[in-house]
């Protein structure tokens, strides 16, 4: 179904964009199974689109088809339940995904849908909920989705989800996505910590902090066990410094002009998929978000 044809039949649009992690430090490992990270993450204009549209049954349904993801696992969906408690009315919400950041590619897609999803019906269900409520629901939700709600480029602590405004120079990435997905569970699970990271100071708000010699630590992991993914790393590698975002399996490279990323990507691996996108100040939602 078309943008256009879902507007016509009253459903409203919402982006979701996609993010990547500029580093991630693995801290330590915590006793409810979860690891403890330091990472910045960049939005980026890559996005999915989330058509909204109120109904006054109180149903919540998926209305668009994605076979890899049951409609009761989509956090989307979940994101809509959390919520619904504090709709004071019988609204419910028919949603529509249409997918462009890749799934299982560690730029964040699920998550930011699940955020977006929040934004989007806080305030057509007239919930009120304050950003910082949201954010609170959003943990429930994934580690990822609270940096989503906090809606600007972050140094995260905790297990994602300690958040402080961050300020990048805003310029272009290239992204190559293999065709072999990642499990960030099944990455961290197999994840070997010979000993803790001392955890690094955020520096005056970036200004000392030297992101390009940070990597991440699970990109060593991943690159053993996924052929597919190394040879798309070493291949992008000689194009600048390459990093694994997340838990992979998407890779990037900080560009100087737009120009040099289209020849790269003209040169790009077989069964791989290749974008150019800029990074963003902002969530393009956030002036939907209720301060307090």
């Amino acid at each position: 179904m078309q943008a256009n044809e879902l507007i016509g039949m009253g459903f409203k649009e919402f982006l979701a964009p996609a993010k990547l992690n500029l580093f991630l430090h693995v801290v330590s490992k915590r006793t409810d199974g979860y690891h403890n990270i330091q990472t910045v993450f960049q939005l980026i204009s890559l996005y999915d689109h989330i058509f909204i549209k109120t109904n006054t049954s109180g149903n919540i349904r998926r209305i668009s088809d994605h076979h890899a993801i049951q409609e009761c696992d989509d956090l989307t969906i979940k994101a809509a339940q959390i919520l619904k408690p504090f709709c004071e009315n019988q609204s419910g919400a028919d949603i529509f995904i249409k997918k462009n950041i890749p799934m299982g590619g560690g730029l964040g897609g699920g998550s930011s849908d699940a955020a977006t999803t929040l934004i989007a019906l806080n305030a057509l269900w007239q919930c009120h909920l304050s950003q910082k409520k949201l954010q609170e629901l959003a943990v429930k939700l994934g580690a990822d989705v609270p940096f989503f709600v906090f809606g600007q480029n972050a140094w995260a602590e905790g297990i994602g989800e300690k958040l402080t405004p961050f300020s990048i120079a805003m310029r272009d990435y290239l992204v190559i996505a293999p065709s072999e997905t990642v499990s960030t569970r099944e990455v961290f699970e197999s994840l070997e910590l010979t000993k803790d990271r001392i955890p690094l100071k955020i520096a005056g708000f970036s200004d000392e902090l030297d992101l390009e010699n940070l990597a991440n630590d699970l990109e060593k992991g991943v690159l053993k066990k996924f052929k597919g993914i190394s040879v798309a790393f070493d291949w992008l590698n000689q194009f600048g410094q390459a990093k694994m975002t997340g838990s992979g399996s998407c890779i990037f490279i900080p560009l100087n002009t737009k120009d040099i990323g289209k020849e790269i990507l003209e040169k790009k691996p077989q069964d791989t998929i290749g974008f150019i996108v800029r990074g963003l100040d902002s969530h393009p939602h956030l002036n939907l978000m209720v301060e307090t």
